[in-house]
């Protein structure tokens, strides 16, 4: 009587993680260059759960989440005339650096924008006795919207020109910011599945990702891409999780009526 309760409770649990997955998709149906994942089951019957420093625990009963595989199929772009909008049409992703972590992670969304830095004078200049110390350059560089810098297909930092246009403009001597006056990077891997989620639209690869390369995507300028959020989808998925959630209170509920009953006729 105990698993049945177990297992009830096991399945509730498990539909409320199922519906943190479907909600955040949701909650993305509007970022540009979103992936949206789903939620994966497998059984616990018959099978040993690893646990820290490979552990291996008791055994379960009953169904939980696996793991949220992530759908990295395109849905579309959107023009935005922006001169610093940019999707990719086919595969890679862009490839962000974090300057405070040291992070490489990388996206589908190319909303970037222009950011200033300062740059410490190298370390080995030699300074003359009663010199002044060399003072930081000031650069700028092309950003995410959270300031991680983008890298170019060579893995260094995009410097900008702050004096460029920075609108669309029909005046052929205007300095406008052409995709050609820039190098943006596009990287691939040979197995997308199983790159770690970082947030709404980045992601870190991992060793079961293979070796980093250059992508055969190609770069469009002043459009970005869609959400591959399928609404309609996620409705579906929300609608089935409430039932069997339902279904799974229900289910506690009678394991234990039955037990009260069984015990109630003791003695």
């Amino acid at each position: 009587m105990n698993m049945s309760f177990y297992s009830a409770a096991v399945g509730a649990i498990e539909q409320q993680k199922r519906l943190n997955v479907v909600s955040n998709n949701i909650a993305n149906v509007n970022t540009y260059g979103f992936r949206a994942e789903k939620a994966a089951f497998g059984e616990l019957m018959n099978r040993n759960v690893e646990g820290i420093d490979g552990a291996r625990l008791p055994k379960g009963t009953g169904t939980r989440v696996i793991q949220a595989t992530t759908n990295f199929t395109s849905a579309g772009y959107r023009e935005t005339g922006m001169p610093l909008d940019f999707a990719i049409e086919g595969d890679g992703f862009f490839a962000l650096y974090n300057l405070e972590t040291e992070e490489v992670s990388f996206t589908r969304d190319g909303a970037f924008a222009m950011r200033r830095f300062e740059v410490p004078p190298d370390e080995n200049v030699e300074v003359e006795e009663g010199g002044q110390p060399p003072e930081p350059t000031e650069v700028w560089r092309l950003t995410d919207n959270e300031g991680r810098c983008v890298l170019n297909s060579e893995g260094n930092f995009i410097v900008m020109d702050p004096n460029y246009v920075t609108a669309n403009s029909t005046d052929p001597e205007d300095e406008y910011i052409r995709l050609r006056d820039l190098d943006i990077g596009v990287f691939d891997y040979t197995i997308h599945e199983g790159m770690q989620h970082l947030d709404s639209t980045r992601f870190a690869a991992t060793e079961q990702n293979g070796p980093l390369y250059l992508g055969t995507g190609v770069i469009k300028q002043g459009v970005l891409e869609l959400s591959n959020t399928d609404l309609a989808n996620e409705f579906i998925k929300m609608i089935e999780s409430q039932r069997a959630y339902g279904m799974a209170l229900k289910m506690m509920t009678t394991s234990d009526e039955i037990e009260s009953t069984i015990n109630g006729l003791r003695g």
